[in-house]
């Protein structure tokens, strides 16, 4: 077994996390303030390489290994964590598309979302169900070379500022999964509209409820065959559950940085607070919790790289790690004392943002479900 980075993954982490800290988290709180997606710092993102992780070479991106996207994710999670939200949707943009889309969708949209120019969102959720991702309402009609789709979406991550949407949507008779099919849809298309949701979190990247009333899309838009479009999603969530689960450790891992470095200078009662054991074995439990969390989550992506079944080392990275993150960041918090419960420390932002993860791409009773698949069998199903 290897745990060293190569020398290229340790250039990526020395320069992300200088980035992070120079860019991204003086400017953090100010995003969460004015609700601002950051266009420029969407286009840095591309620049330094950070949105082209899982797109091919040919239209721009990279086609890096899975483990270099988790060390740049959980990096720039330290400076700001909504805008990981950023690269996890460029990189499923990158898969999918990569993998189903027509020449003409894959030369449009491929490039300038690499370049951070354009941001394509992830339409699944519906309002009548998240996690029974299978059971969609919305409909996509053929209509000679053109569907007509119409539904609506919610709780769909920058919705608010995309310019296209990956879409799935029931086009046959067939039951569940098997009548799913996933399309490229420009937002600018008329009968799209969008309304915002006020989230907790994550305020720079906003949420949207997306409205289709007839729209119509043509049939190069759809992705891959008919009814295939539920398997192509499933196998870009393994991998990207990990990234959530590292987005939230880099969110935690850096205020355990912070909250180490000020109780060793903050005193009472004539002593460093760090010589306080009610202070210090917190501290010591979080960074044991996160350095375990950490190595599940790379190990997945190692399995990931390697071609090898990965599904459920994602779901319990998906389940474990955000919850381990929200209790790290609230210790922080408390340790930092009235101070820490207010907005000129970022432990409120961070709690707000990572509480959101627990929440979004499958909750931990769902990923549950799923590791308990993997471990018994499809007759552990409760469905």
């Amino acid at each position: 077994m290897d745990f060293a980075l190569t020398p290229e993954q340790d250039t990526l982490v020395r320069t992300v996390r200088a980035f992070a800290r120079k860019e991204l988290a003086p400017r953090s709180a100010g995003w969460d303030r004015t609700h601002e997606f950051p266009w420029d710092v969407c286009r840095r993102l591309g620049a330094l390489g950070l949105l082209g992780f899982r797109t091919p070479i040919a239209y721009g991106g990279l086609e890096a290994d899975f483990v270099s996207m988790g060390l740049a994710t959980e990096e720039v999670a330290r400076g700001d964590f909504s805008l990981t939200n950023v690269i996890q949707l460029a990189g499923l943009a990158g898969e999918i598309l990569g993998a189903s889309a027509s020449p003409e969708v894959k030369a449009r949209w491929l490039p300038p979302t690499a370049r951070g120019d354009t941001v394509i969102a992830l339409a699944l959720t519906e309002p009548g169900g998240g996690s029974d991702a299978a059971r969609l309402a919305c409909r996509a009609a053929r209509d000679g070379d053109h569907y007509v789709i119409t539904g609506e979406k919610s709780g769909i991550t920058l919705g608010t500022v995309a310019q296209a949407a990956i879409l799935f949507a029931r086009s046959g008779d067939a039951p569940r999964a098997r009548g799913i099919t996933a399309f490229l849809v420009p937002l600018d298309a008329a009968g799209v509209t969008r309304g915002a949701l006020r989230d907790m979190g994550s305020h720079g990247t906003p949420r949207a409820v997306l409205t289709f009333d007839h729209v119509r899309v043509p049939d190069s838009h759809r992705l891959g065959a008919e009814g295939a479009g539920f398997y192509s999603v499933m196998r870009g969530f393994d991998y990207n559950r990990v990234i959530i689960a590292l987005a939230c450790l880099g969110a935690a891992a850096q205020s355990l940085e912070e909250t180490l470095a000020y109780v060793k200078e903050r005193h009472a009662f004539g002593r460093a607070l760090a010589r306080f054991e009610g202070v210090s074995f917190p501290l010591a439990e979080a960074a044991t919790h996160l350095e375990a969390a950490r190595w599940l989550c790379y190990r997945a992506l190692w399995l990931a790289d390697h071609g090898e079944r990965h599904t459920k080392e994602g779901a319990m990275a998906k389940w474990w790690v955000p919850r381990l993150a929200v209790e790290a960041i609230h210790q922080c918090l408390l340790l930092h004392g009235h101070y820490g419960y207010t907005d000129e420390l970022p432990f409120a932002q961070r709690l707000r943002d990572v509480v959101g993860l627990e929440i979004g791409d499958g909750t931990a009773e769902v990923m549950k479900v799923i590791v308990a698949r993997e471990l018994m069998g499809r007759e552990s199903l409760p469905y």
